[in-house]
């Protein structure tokens, strides 16, 4: 697992880029976000633990893998993480709108799905 962790680490998408250049080095109100974080099964784009608080960004594809991420999204929730979803081009194109949803979740621990 570490070795596909440190490839996700190495090619990540254009929005995870933009992203990770925002939420890193507790950026956002001082909380620690971690990047491709396995949790069980799964790889998490970011997680802020401190928070239990799981960002993941959505391309294309992720429109014909609907099941897997709602099996994905039940296991974060079972053990207590809040997940939200971005599409891809919504971080490219209104990235200040994104980071403000992240926020507002870091602050409300009852938010949750997905930002359209």
């Amino acid at each position: 697992m570490d070795a596909f962790v440190r490839a996700l680490r190495r090619n990540q998408t254009e929005a995870e880029r933009r992203l990770w250049h925002r939420l890193r080095l507790r950026q956002v109100e001082g909380f620690r976000f971690r990047r491709q974080r396995p949790i069980g099964p799964y790889v998490c784009d970011f997680v802020c633990l401190s928070e239990s608080l799981v960002v993941e960004l959505d391309g294309g594809q992720h429109a014909m893998r609907m099941d897997y991420d709602r099996e994905r999204d039940a296991f974060l929730k079972a053990r207590g993480f809040r997940v939200l979803r971005f599409w891809n081009e919504d971080v490219l194109r209104r990235t200040e709108v994104v980071l403000e949803t992240i926020y507002e979740a870091l602050h409300c621990r009852d938010m949750e799905g997905r930002y359209d």
